[in-house]
């Protein structure tokens, strides 16, 4: 009978939780802008609709962004393929 290291294993395990709490942190981290910089964020969206504009004036994680921006490139592919 063989015994096997557990070292590997709980170095493995030890840095994808590390990976996790950190991805968690960054995507969960709060918006930090001021209000200035979200009414220059806010116009400089405008040519791209009012929609995606007025995102810009809410307080939102980088996950509510990446959020947005994966629904906005489906929403331009329906569009592309010309998909109701």
């Amino acid at each position: 009978m063989t015994t096997q290291s557990k070292g590997p294993f709980l170095l493995t395990a030890g840095i994808i939780v590390l990976i996790a709490i950190v991805g968690y942190n960054i995507l969960n981290a709060p918006d930090r802008r001021s209000d200035g910089q979200k009414v220059s964020d806010a116009i400089n969206e405008l040519p791209n609709g009012l929609d995606k504009a007025s995102r810009q004036l809410k307080d939102r994680t980088p996950a509510d962004k990446l959020s947005d921006a994966v629904k906005d490139e489906g929403d331009d592919i329906k569009k592309a393929t010309n998909q109701q």
